[in-house]
């Protein structure tokens, strides 16, 4: 596999996102609404009644499932993307010419792959570090201390976060490879929040505990299904037929 040749690839998907409002909306708009719109709701429910909204010995459970939502949005983000970055260029005919080329099927995939990672996860990472600055400042008047950093934080944006993106991807791909509409592929793509979305709900309701433990747990699940989606996203990428069936 030729690095350089998926790294052009990955450059020129990115510069071309740059362009689209809708993929850009997507990109900054969720990390924002979370890491901004989260910490508030937080503090107003403290701040409401003479601040009994919700008991000091409550509000680490709860920063743990709200931290939770990084996640969520490592699964969100990618399907506008990556299903661009294959279905979109296939309706504007920009595909074709690059099928065409000698690069290989895997410089092709991990190019789009690069693509969409890359902006999912910094955009992930830097509403995470906006989360949890807001969520310090508001701690450490209502719990004394400040709550962030946190193991259980790192393990969620620097390991489960980077699995569930690419486990985005690999759904997206597999997705693209099928359909012939950008839409189709990302409400199909977006398929994939749903079992992140069930453990959040889990955790709010005290069913699961999204520690640090349980987190570790989660990613080793999610680096399975990774392994597993990336062969079947490398054997339904098939040039051949986009080149010659897909109409």
């Amino acid at each position: 596999m030729n690095l350089r040749r998926a790294w052009i690839i990955a450059r020129k998907d990115i510069d071309t996102f740059r362009t689209r409002r809708s993929i850009l909306y997507s990109v900054v708009l969720l990390p924002v609404i979370v890491s901004v719109g989260l910490p508030l709701l937080i503090h107003y429910s403290t701040t409401t009644n003479g601040g009994s909204g919700i008991p000091a010995a409550e509000i680490p459970v709860l920063l743990d499932a709200f931290a939770f939502f990084f996640v969520i949005i490592a699964s969100i983000i990618p399907t506008a993307i990556a299903s661009y970055a294959i279905v979109g260029e296939k309706v504007q005919k920009s595909l074709e010419p690059l099928l065409a080329t000698p690069t290989s099927d895997s410089e092709i995939l991990l190019g789009k792959s690069l693509a969409a990672f890359l902006p999912s996860i910094g955009a992930t990472w830097a509403g995470g570090v906006i989360f949890m600055l807001l969520m310090d400042w508001f701690t450490v008047g209502n719990l004394g201390y400040n709550y962030y950093p946190s193991w259980a934080m790192a393990a969620g944006l620097l390991v489960a976060v980077p699995l569930a993106s690419v486990l985005s991807i690999e759904l997206s791909v597999i997705v693209s490879s099928r359909v012939n509409d950008v839409r189709t592929a990302q409400q199909l793509g977006s398929l994939m929040v749903l079992p992140f979305a069930g453990i959040y709900v889990g955790g709010e309701l005290n069913l699961i505990a999204l520690d640090l433990d349980t987190l570790l747990e989660i990613s080793v699940v999610i680096a399975l299904f990774d392994v597993a989606m990336f062969f079947l996203a490398r054997a339904t990428f098939r040039r051949e037929e986009i080149l010659t069936k897909w109409k």
